[in-house]
């Protein structure tokens, strides 16, 4: 490393680790104040404010990094030029890229360390931190007693103290009223005086009363296990004491943790594969909403557009027939790997030696003499008509097993032709009485002028009350429908937008750093002013303007009026477009903050205006 490069980033680390944690204290001071009502009374300690205050600075490091690389890289290069340090490395040869060359390439690493900062420790820091940030608002108030007031913050019990001495424990004139069996103010204990202290690591607050009374109101506990009654069964007891202890457990007052998947949802809680899956599946919901509407649309209407045809958009198309093809696959039968491994058993058939194959391959054809083997089934069947068949014996070949088929085809058909014979022997002859041909109704054929006469009556014919009011129903009911799916549709496009724009913002909020580089160093050479005066009201407008377009392009990308990578992207191309004005005035060493750059110019302009007012002279 040349000894220019060791001046120029010496110049620059300094700065920028000053100014790093500076922007960090002033952005997590600005957004602490908002929770600042939550967090004070609520006796917490430090290592939990010491965590909070951890995981919201690593929060803040996204937007911090940009404005400290910007504030650092003006004072570097304004120091550098109002020390003529710079105008002696221009006068050595060396240009103003090349002097801006080590700190650039400490940005661009920086930019890398941005982005995994952005993707793995900020959405990491995040959870925490809210998760955090919401136990502790749901965490009940330290306790404090005051004076003359009851304190209702132990469940269930009320505390009046009419005095409460400086040291915080003697009390005087004490009430208390408990309402753990949820009847009313049927306990109450009055003291002259007390103490009042936590034991066992402040789980416990512990009461030591003196000089007072205790009164309960209800039926004597006799009488409620006898199950007498009686006719007023509301009673009165009053015991007095010198010294009694009461105590209350504290366990509602310790901060309870909620389980962190509760808040994994949230976008800002993401790195670039959650959202990547979250996008895919949102994109999958519309697609399924809006092919579901398409598909339940002929239920919406009885008659009108029922069968009117609708052609689907492409990607709902595609998402149908992936949807289809996904819902068959668990009807697609298994496959057993051990049965195809398994060899398959034929059944044993009587060998017959085929004739001797042509000389060329083609297959010989047998020729077999079907009338020897009808006539020795016939005669089989014939023989075995009266036997019983054996059920034990088992059919040995394809012959035995025809032979049985045939049997079996016989005696169906004996059996058949005895019941046929039964049948026509019982019968007697009737007398058939022929049908007369039934009478051909001729319909009356309507002309043209009398069903349209028809279908006009049928038009003027008002229509009942109960058709009406069931059909204006019916199209309340439709309406609803797809109001329902529009708004569904729309609030599932606002989330995907919001992961789409989180996705991006990853990115661009590491690249801003990039651009903000560009920006400090050429404007810092030009204003040649160093120190904390100038670069940081400078620095302090740069980044307004950053933080403007950023937000404004946010909501209305998330808006759908532009597109999401235009609104995240529009305050970083804008930045970097300045940027590189500025180092193009900054290498023609230009005056932009000098008086006598605007004189020119503006001389430069009435010339200009003078010329074209001027009359034109005819050459001859």
């Amino acid at each position: 490393m040349k000894k220019i490069d060791k001046l120029v980033l010496g110049a620059f680390l300094g700065p920028f680790v000053l100014t790093f944690l500076v922007v960090v204290f002033i952005l997590l001071t600005q957004h602490m104040l908002k929770y600042f009502d939550d967090i004070i009374g609520k006796g917490l300690g430090a290592d939990v404010i010491g965590q909070l205050l951890f995981y919201f600075a690593i929060f803040m490091t996204p937007v911090a990094l940009p404005l400290a690389v910007l504030l650092s890289s003006l004072i570097a290069f304004g120091n550098l030029g109002e020390h003529f340090e710079l105008t002696a490395i221009k006068a050595a040869g060396v240009s103003l890229i090349r002097a801006m060359a080590p700190i650039c390439v400490f940005v661009v690493l920086l930019t890398g360390v941005a982005f995994y900062v952005n993707n793995n420790l900020v959405p990491k820091a995040a959870l925490e931190a809210y998760s955090l940030l919401y136990d502790i608002k749901q965490k009940k108030p330290a306790l404090d007693l005051r004076e003359g007031a009851f304190y209702n913050g132990i469940s269930d019990i009320s505390i009046k103290v009419n005095k409460k001495f400086p040291d915080g424990v003697t009390l005087r004139d004490v009430v208390l009223y408990d309402h753990r069996k949820n009847d009313g103010n049927k306990e109450v204990t009055v003291a002259d005086s007390g103490r009042m202290y936590t034991i066992l690591n402040e789980r416990y607050l512990k009461f030591e009363l003196y000089n007072g009374y205790q009164y309960t109101e209800g039926a004597s506990s006799e009488r409620e296990m006898t199950g007498q009654k009686k006719r007023n069964p509301e009673s009165l007891s009053r015991s007095q004491f010198s010294k009694a202890q009461v105590v209350f457990d504290l366990s509602s007052f310790n901060l309870e943790r909620t389980d962190k998947k509760f808040f994994q949802g949230n976008r800002i809680m993401r790195n670039l594969n959650e959202l990547d899956k979250d996008i895919d599946s949102t994109r999958r919901e519309i697609l399924t909403q809006r092919l579901n509407y398409y598909q339940y649309r002929p239920s919406y209407f009885t008659y009108l557009f029922r069968k009117d045809s609708l052609i689907m958009p492409r990607e709902v198309y595609h998402h149908k027939q992936y949807r289809d093809s996904v819902a068959r696959l668990p009807y697609i039968p298994k496959t057993n790997p051990v049965a195809e491994t398994k060899p398959e058993v034929k059944p044993a058939v009587p060998s017959v030696t085929p004739p001797a194959a042509k000389v060329d391959g083609t297959k010989a054809i047998t020729k077999i003499d079907t009338s020897k083997t009808e006539a020795s089934s016939s005669l089989a069947a014939k023989a075995d008509t009266n036997r019983k068949p054996d059920i034990k014996r088992k059919p040995q070949g394809l012959e035995a097993k025809r032979a049985a088929d045939r049997r079996l085809r016989l005696n169906t058909a004996a059996q058949k032709s005895k019941t046929k014979k039964k049948s026509t022997a019982k019968k007697r002859p009737s007398i058939v009485k022929p049908v007369p041909p039934p009478a051909v109704v001729k319909k009356k054929v309507l002309t043209d002028s009398a069903r349209r006469a028809k279908l006009d009556s049928i038009f003027i014919t008002p229509a009942p009350h109960n058709v009406l009011q069931g059909a204006a129903n019916q199209a309340r009911q439709v309406k609803s429908q797809i109001e329902n799916v529009n708004t569904s549709v729309d609030n599932s496009g606002v989330e995907l937008r919001t992961f789409e724009i989180q996705w991006h913002k990853i990115f661009s909020s590491s690249m801003a750093c990039l651009a903000m580089f560009l920006i400090g160093a050429p404007l810092g050479s030009i204003i040649k002013r160093g120190g904390l005066g100038v670069p940081f009201l400078v620095s302090i407008l740069f980044f307004i303007i950053y933080y403007i377009t950023t937000m404004q392009g946010e909501k209305l990308a998330k808006q759908a009026k532009i597109g999401v990578v235009t609104g995240v992207w529009m305050a970083d191309f804008l930045l970097l477009i300045v940027g590189l004005f500025f180092l193009r005035q900054a290498r023609i060493d230009a005056r932009l903050f000098e008086a006598d750059f605007y004189r020119v110019v503006l001389d430069k302009v009435k010339r200009w205006f003078q010329k074209r007012k001027a009359p034109v002279t005819a050459v001859s």
